[in-house]
């Protein structure tokens, strides 16, 4: 019975949590401009509407621009962090990496809002920039619990064939680690880019009068004649950030496989 009960229950939840998602490329594709069953018909003018929308381009360079540099510094803190905390024993260890990681279960729009009293008191201008600085503080945990794994699996004895074949530190980390860890660093890329592109409430605070793509599509939901267009758009996000994380779980595993290690669970 409590089996039963525990299959209905799992079920119902993966109907609860991905229900939205099978509905939005239904409503995406349908000819009418109410969101609302039943369906009008099948179309795809939606999808070319989609790329005519005045404001679409800007907002969508702007997001672009920002989920790459964050993915790109985010990830570089995260080699640092992680192999900090996976190759040294160091005074107060437990506590930095605590701290670091707290943005993991901080609220947002908590985060968002400290940060929004922090620049505005330091007189630094909203813009993109600041968009940037908020979104790696938000990826950059995320990161380091991927590159951790990563240089946990290393062998260390890799490490020590090179410094006995000559190598100093930096070469060795650099000829060796890195590519032993490569596949990490690029789950660690795709998973910040995908967070970073799909982040609202630290762009709409932090963005001034620059407006990323996720914030472009709060603002359209005042006009109800662009929803067919907005569900057009959130089908190809979340068909993009579907990609990115397969992609991303693939290069994690092929470098547990890589360097040897036990594959104790990931994204999929």
């Amino acid at each position: 019975m409590s089996g039963g009960l525990f299959r209905i229950y799992a079920l119902a939840y993966l109907v609860f949590l991905y229900a939205p998602i099978v509905l939005l490329p239904m409503f995406a594709f349908n000819d009418g401009t109410v969101i609302a069953f039943p369906l009008q018909g099948f179309t795809t003018r939606w999808f070319s509407a989609m790329w005519e929308a005045p404001g679409l381009g800007p907002a969508l360079r702007n997001s672009l621009i920002i989920a790459v540099s964050s993915a790109v510094i985010a990830t570089a803190l995260g080699i640092f962090a992680a192999r900090a905390s996976t190759r040294y024993r160091f005074a107060g260890k437990g506590p930095l990496m605590g701290l670091i990681m707290l943005p993991l279960v901080l609220p947002e729009i908590i985060v968002a809002v400290s940060l929004l009293v922090v620049l505005l008191a330091l007189g630094i201008p909203l813009s993109l920039f600041t968009i940037i600085l908020g979104h790696v503080l938000m990826a950059t945990p995320f990161a380091i619990a991927i590159l951790t794994s990563s240089f946990q699996s290393l062998d260390l004895s890799l490490e020590e064939a090179a410094y006995d074949l000559g190598e100093t530190p930096i070469s060795a980390f650099r000829l060796v680690i890195l590519p032993l860890v490569m596949p990490g660093i690029i789950s660690s890329l795709l998973i910040s880019f995908t967070l970073s592109l799909d982040e609202f409430i630290i762009a709409f605070f932090l963005g001034g009068t620059q407006v990323t793509l996720p914030v472009y599509i709060f603002s359209q939901f005042r006009f109800p004649q662009s929803v067919p267009v907005i569900m057009a758009l959130g089908t190809v996000l979340v068909a993009a950030s579907i990609l990115l994380l397969v992609l991303a779980e693939y290069a994690r595993r092929r470098g547990v496989a890589r360097s040897g290690g036990t594959d104790t669970g990931g994204f999929l």
